[in-house]
């Protein structure tokens, strides 16, 4: 039994006079047909009329007491509509991800920051809610398909994983969709970048160099990804290529798609290379890639080899090794593929790489801004720092972004940017 009811109902009889309301409510809700996504206001007024007659019918004696109607009325929306006793978290705008381990270890991150609460749900609980989230994405979770990712109505992005790839329980991972920063100004108005730092991705994004976007889990990339996307000019076509859909580009001209999984025949799975492939017969002016994990980073790299501009993100602890990552993941594609094609390749084909960092405090910060000139030595991609993490600080280094013609044509003086120092 969930105890989270109880901050509104109270413990005990409270709780069990809420459970005999919701049968009540689910039951008429099945009478009348009414679809509470679409008839809200009218499946309210139900939820309100079922409160006060089982109110009126339980001071006659013999029925569990509500405490509140108000407080039960929420929490009753909650159970019905909404995701029960999860629900209060998805309304906190402080909390960024929600994951179960098991149904009496229900965890969140609070401005990013970890803590247990103190939510407890039973299996069947666990199972219905999971059920009740993947109900509207079309996708499922058996012991077929053991894992499932898939996107809430609200732009939350649910990842499910059940026995007997988990030892015991389900395990189930929430990372909510809030949207902290739409631009670079909102970036450094948070204190992620530097003004001057911002200034300078602004401008590369404006010139057409390919970015890489690199960090660990819950490190800002996609953040950061949407907000260097906002500085594309509004005229491009963008095609973006995603897992499932988290990136929110405000451009007029914006085509995305995301990948499908395999049907219960095994037929029908959409990967993310195929996407890259189909998205160059698009018109692309640029793409994006929400995430290179696997071979379609070869796709990707001769996409962006060929003259297309592009971004993306990658998983990886540092600028440097972003780009070695990017050397290795390539030959996943195949035998035929090897590192004296790949290497460079990767330095040709990416220019920028912006490395960002979950802080201790629960901020994101930008720690390492790095250039690709475009040159090897050995099977090694050079790199040129332009801005580094010092004292606490993103500052200024001594390298120079490659393509400083393309800068040229859009007015932009290099030099003078990354000299001059802005607060």
């Amino acid at each position: 039994m969930c105890c989270d009811v109880s901050q509104c109902t109270g413990k005990g009889r409270g709780v069990e006079a809420l459970r005999t309301v919701e049968t009540e409510v689910r039951e008429l809700l099945r009478q009348s047909g009414l679809d509470p996504a679409r008839e809200p206001a009218a499946v309210r007024s139900l939820v309100r009329a079922a409160l006060t007659d089982y109110d009126e019918r339980s001071l006659h004696g013999g029925m569990p007491l509500l405490d509140d109607l108000d407080s039960s009325a929420k929490a009753l929306w909650d159970r019905v509509v909404g995701l029960g006793p999860l629900q209060r978290y998805l309304d906190d705008p402080r909390v960024e991800e929600i994951w179960i381990n098991e149904p009496n270890k229900v965890f969140i991150a609070r401005d990013g920051v970890a803590e247990l609460t103190t939510t407890l749900l039973t299996e069947d609980e666990v199972r219905d809610l999971v059920e009740r989230m993947l109900k509207t994405s079309g996708r499922r979770v058996d012991l077929s398909s053991p894992f499932v990712d898939a996107v809430l109505a609200d732009g939350s992005r649910l990842h499910v994983v059940i026995p007997d790839i988990t030892r015991e329980h389900w395990c189930i991972n929430i990372r909510k969709f809030i949207v902290k920063a739409d631009s670079l100004d909102d970036l450094v108005a948070l204190g992620t970048l530097t003004a001057q730092a911002a200034a300078f991705l602004d401008a590369a994004v404006h010139a057409g160099l390919n970015i890489l976007v690199a960090g660990g889990t819950q490190a800002g990339k996609t953040t950061l990804l949407n907000c260097l996307s906002a500085a594309i000019p509004p005229r491009e076509r963008i095609v973006t290529c995603e897992e499932v859909f988290e990136l929110r580009i405000p451009h007029r001209d914006v085509a995305s798609m995301q990948c499908r999984q395999p049907s219960l025949e095994g037929t029908g799975e959409v990967p993310l290379r195929r996407l890259v492939k189909e998205a160059l017969r698009m018109r692309p002016s640029r793409i994006i890639v929400g995430e290179v994990r696997q071979a379609e980073a070869l796709d990707l790299l001769i996409a962006l080899n060929s003259g297309l501009p592009g971004m993306c993100t990658i998983h990886a602890n540092s600028a440097r090794e972003a780009v070695t990552k990017m050397c290795t993941l390539p030959l996943l594609a195949g035998a035929n593929v090897g590192a004296r094609f790949v290497v460079p390749t990767v330095a040709t084909s990416i220019d920028i790489v912006v490395h960002a960092a979950l802080e201790r405090d629960g901020s994101r910060r930008v720690r390492e801004i790095a250039a690709v000139p475009g040159r090897i030595e050995g099977d090694v991609v050079e790199m040129a720092e332009l801005f580094v993490h010092r004292g606490g600080h993103l500052v200024r280094a001594d390298g120079f972004p490659p393509h400083l013609d393309r800068f040229e044509r859009i007015g932009v003086d290099v030099t003078s940017l990354l000299a001059q120092e802005r607060s």
